[in-house]
């Protein structure tokens, strides 16, 4: 008699601590920024994966392309791209108030910044583990107006890391700009699987 009595009570409390005691889904640019910084302190080599219109980026044909990952703080990553003995680009990547933040430092062999640098974009959506997109930014556009670059203030970056335990990881940093007059695709991918040797301090770092 007891048993019956108490048996309802018994079977909610299991089934409320079954509830309670799930996970909650991972915040995916959390996730994103434990993926790149897993990769702290490694570089890896990489591949022209897509390049439009034909010959935009002719000045990277059969040079090493390198990424290094070379600062991880729990709200800032940076990421220099060397191409061959070119140390001037590095993507730095932050967390804001609300979502997540690339920016582009470019500089001279002498540590000088350029006259444009510092463009990129906010994310305007979550985006996922292990991709995320940054349309152009207020500030960016103004600076491209300013130096004769309007054709870039449609401007569109996306960062995609896979997971490590993929057996084809990459890193993808892409440019793209909507179809038209100044359509541009510029990819390029990483491979996760296998690391290359500490690129030289970029410039100006």
């Amino acid at each position: 008699m007891l048993y019956k009595i108490l048996a309802p009570a018994i079977a909610a409390t299991v089934l409320l601590g079954g509830c309670a005691s799930t996970p909650a889904a991972p915040d995916p640019q959390d996730a994103f920024m434990a993926r790149m910084s897993a990769l702290c302190g490694k570089a890896f080599a990489g591949r022209i994966a897509g390049s439009e219109p034909a010959g935009a980026d002719a000045d990277m044909a059969g040079k090493p392309l390198v990424m290094h990952v070379r600062r991880c703080d729990r709200d800032r990553i940076e990421i220099p791209f060397h191409v061959g003995t070119d140390r001037s680009r590095t993507w730095v990547i932050t967390r804001t108030g609300t979502g997540l933040r690339l920016k582009h430092d470019h500089r001279h062999e002498d540590g000088s910044a350029d006259k444009v640098t510092m463009y990129g974009g906010d994310t305007a959506a979550s985006g996922t583990a292990g991709r995320q997109d940054f349309p152009v930014d207020a500030e960016s556009i103004a600076s491209f107006r300013a130096n004769g670059l309007d054709r870039s203030v449609t401007n569109v970056w996306s960062v995609e890391v896979s997971d490590a335990r993929d057996a084809k990881a990459v890193f993808v940093y892409e440019l793209r700009r909507p179809a038209g007059p100044t359509a541009r695709l510029f990819r390029v991918e990483f491979d996760l699987t296998q690391t290359v040797g500490t690129p030289p301090t970029p410039w100006g770092w």
